[in-house]
């Protein structure tokens, strides 16, 4: 059971946030019941080693950290030709018998204390809604966090036959000084061939907390790939997940991080075969500098009915210091017999016969390592299929290499 309920959170502010983004009675409700939840929820689960629990969420002071009613905040939408991509407020206007349809089906509203804590509060919302036969690449969603505390909420509905590649932004505002809290849901419904790309690109500043979850449902033959880059924040707890819910339906989940300082990355891939001739495939690669730390949590789930299954995993670590500090636990759940999977996880540090090699030839050792971290990206940034979503991750791996 949660010990962080919040003393100042009330009714009234839920009703007023609710309020703001002229939401209908059912929305209000679901948000009520998520704030009544809280006492009863508990914490997302984190990765524990014997004698050891790698991320503590509940040593966080939400209650400082979180302003119910402070949500500055600039939010950026392109749309592409034939889809909606609406503010909140927008899209219950056009979609919301659909939105009552969805919202929530995908991210349970009450999945934990984390999660509850931003169904009551989100103020700041997006829907992308793909009509069925429609194909769009280069929707944006850019959101800079202006304030103490935000907390976001994303909606993707593609329909039959649909394609759409989605890019999302964050980073925060200099109008804020000391800790910050962030939050994001990210729910993503692609129905019968549909095909989703999601791609995130966070650069929050190094005071913020971070809270993420993005799950997606792909129907038969339906897709959805997920891109995740974590640069920046204090803390990153960060979920991405699909359920492979129809025949022959696939994902892949991209994810790249880079630590330094004293940045703390907790990162879970996660992905459900629930029919049969699916395929996914979890690929991430990190790296850490001085005294930052990562833990990384793998799961391929093969569920009883989920015959000729092809299932993959490979995550990789490398360390820039002896400060630095990573775990990992890939995880194969298999019930079917008919499955080819595999799943690995290494650690390890810059190889002293490619330094060797590379400063022999008269290349500074400062740069030649610099070449070597480039290159470790690459067999990632190669499966970002994105064009600016990939140049924008590299250049920020150059920046944090240079700074």
């Amino acid at each position: 059971m949660s010990t962080q309920v919040h003393a100042n959170l009330t009714e009234s502010q839920v009703e007023q946030i609710s309020d703001d983004l002229g939401e209908p009675e059912w929305l209000l409700e679901t948000r009520k019941d998520a704030l009544a939840a809280l006492e009863d929820l508990d914490m997302p689960d984190v990765i524990r080693t014997p004698g050891r629990t790698w991320t503590n969420l509940d040593a966080l002071d939400y209650e400082t950290l979180v302003d119910p009613l402070d949500y500055a905040q600039e939010k950026d939408r392109i749309d592409a030709e034939g889809v909606d991509v609406l503010s909140w407020s927008e899209a219950l206007d056009e979609h919301g018998d659909t939105i009552e349809e969805h919202f929530g089906s995908v991210v349970d509203p009450q999945r934990d204390y984390l999660t509850a804590l931003s169904t009551a509060l989100f103020s700041a919302g997006t829907v992308v809604y793909v009509p069925e036969g429609v194909d769009a690449e280069d929707v944006k969603i850019r959101t800079t966090m202006n304030s103490k505390s935000l907390f976001n909420y994303t909606l993707v509905l593609a329909e039959e036959s649909s394609s759409v590649t989605i890019l999302e932004r964050q980073t925060t505002g200099d109008e804020v000084e000391g800790a910050r809290y962030y939050s994001g849901v990210v729910e993503a419904v692609g129905g019968e061939n549909a095909y989703i790309q999601y791609g995130t690109l966070q650069n929050l500043s190094e005071e913020t907390y971070n809270y993420q979850v993005k799950r997606g449902h792909a129907d038969t033959y339906g897709t959805v790939d997920w891109i995740e880059g974590n640069i920046g924040s204090r803390l990153t707890k960060s979920s991405v997940e699909t359920r492979l819910l129809g025949d022959s339906s696939e994902s892949q989940i991209v994810g790249a991080f880079f630590g330094h300082n004293d940045q703390h990355f907790d990162i879970a891939s996660r992905v459900w075969h629930e029919a049969e001739h699916t395929v996914a495939d979890l690929v991430t690669r990190g790296v850490l500098d001085d005294e930052a730390r990562s833990v990384y949590e793998g799961v391929q789930d093969v569920g009883r009915e989920a015959w000729d299954t092809s299932s993959y995993q490979r995550e990789n670590t490398l360390m820039l210091s002896e400060e630095s500090e990573a775990d990992a636990s890939p995880k194969l759940i298999i019930n079917n017999h008919d499955t080819e999977a595999s799943h690995s996880a290494t650690v390890g540090q810059v190889d002293d016969e490619d330094m060797f090699y590379m400063t022999s030839r008269g290349v500074d050792p400062e740069r030649a390592k610099n070449m070597l971290v480039e290159g470790f990206f690459v067999p990632v940034l190669e499966e970002v299929a994105v064009d600016e979503l990939r140049e924008d991750l590299d250049d920020l791996i150059v920046q944090r290499l240079t700074a």
